[in-house]
């Protein structure tokens, strides 16, 4: 594997991490290594301390063998979204506390922050609507969304964010500042 890809996802994991975006055993981080490859962490692993060996490369492009059961929960919405979309180089699902708990109440996220306000503009929050099939339908659903819209970022109604760009430091600006609008949002209305 790609060392200085593998030091990258590894500094960026552990930030996220330490922001609480990234749980003990939740949260996934995968790059697209060629057409038909992309490295993912392997379930089970904390993304506090990842290296080398927290990873697996797998191929879209041939059957799927053994590996694939080595790797994130999150292995096909990964999958189906790297096959989708050429442009997409680095994929997260992370479960930042403000911007999960703020979809649980409403349907869009409208920044009043500036940084909010410049980058994101409005966000949608997508319901699932039923959690009982929810890991059955979602690779395909947000894959779907993606495809339809111009926007890297998907906060999902209590199932957290999935977020995509071609500039892993670019996504990961992205959702901090995703995050920090819904902090803000949420000490404003109590104040």
């Amino acid at each position: 594997m790609d060392k200085l890809l593998i030091e990258n996802i590894k500094h960026i994991s552990n930030s996220m991490f330490q922001k609480n975006y990234f749980g003990v055993f939740h949260g996934s981080i995968s790059a697209r290594t060629s057409i038909h490859s992309f490295i993912i962490n392997k379930k089970e692993i904390i993304l506090d301390e990842i290296e080398e060996r927290s990873f697996i490369e797998l191929n879209c492009s041939k059957d799927r063998d053994y590996r694939w059961n080595e790797a994130s929960a999150d292995v096909n919405i990964h999958e189906k979204i790297y096959r989708a979309l050429p442009n997409a180089k680095y994929i997260s699902y992370t479960m930042p506390p403000y911007a999960t708990a703020y979809s649980l109440y409403h349907t869009q996220l409208i920044p009043k922050d500036y940084y909010g306000h410049q980058i994101l503009k409005n966000i949608t929050i997508y319901d699932p609507k039923n959690f009982n099939d929810w890991h059955k339908r979602a690779s395909n659903e947000i894959t779907s969304f993606f495809e339809n819209s111009n926007e890297h970022l998907l906060l999902i109604k209590g199932f957290g964010l999935i977020s995509y760009d071609r500039d892993l430091t670019e996504m990961v600006k992205k959702v901090a500042i995703l995050e920090n609008s819904c902090k803000l949002l949420t000490i404003g209305a109590v104040l």
